[in-house]
């Protein structure tokens, strides 16, 4: 029961996160979602930066998993490159919500230092990651790779943020697509 709680706790904490940011985290408000007293949220994180390390680290636990399907499923690093944009977009597909570790990062000067680390983390391992597919695609020399692992990473972060402040995903693919014009993305 109490692993049961905390996983909820944890995904009520995340979807509030990722439409409020760190600062919309309330222990009360997420104890009333969850259908607990909010004692039971202090039993399992003692602090609100507590709880905001655990849900940003599961947020970037669950990306890596995800990232590593993504190079497992695509026949090639091209493709996974190609599909690497969908990540971003099912956040908005489901309720018009951002990346976590974005809506966080809007708000870093702000978020306790445990806090900053983790969201830190995130973007770390996406850029880790691009910098493997666009080496391994050869899109890119190695020397070359972190600059432009950096600008795909901003460059679809930065597309999901102008789509979510329209509530218009249109507005994120088109972005995309511009991106696979110009060349940052794989056509």
């Amino acid at each position: 029961m109490r692993s049961n709680s905390k996983e909820a706790i944890l995904a009520a904490a995340k979807k509030v996160a990722q439409t409020r940011g760190f600062k919309g985290l309330n222990f009360r408000d997420l104890a009333a979602e969850v259908g607990i007293k909010a004692a039971s949220i202090h039993y399992h994180f003692p602090s609100k930066a507590d709880l905001g390390v655990a849900v940003v680290r599961r947020y970037w636990e669950d990306a890596l998993i995800c990232l590593e399907a993504l190079s497992a499923q695509a026949p090639d690093p091209v493709s996974s490159l190609h599909l690497y944009p969908n990540m971003f977009r099912r956040a908005l597909e489901s309720g018009n919500r951002m990346c976590l570790c974005s809506c966080m990062a809007s708000e870093y000067h702000d978020l306790p230092d445990a806090v900053k680390q983790e969201v830190q983390t995130f973007a770390d391992i996406n850029v880790a990651w691009l910098k493997k597919a666009l080496v391994a695609s050869e899109l890119v020399s190695v020397e070359q790779s972190e600059q432009r692992s950096r600008a795909i990473f901003a460059a679809v972060a930065g597309a999901q943020l102008i789509a979510r402040s329209r509530s218009d995903i249109s507005v994120y693919d088109a972005a995309i697509e511009s991106y696979r014009a110009t060349g940052l993305l794989p056509a």
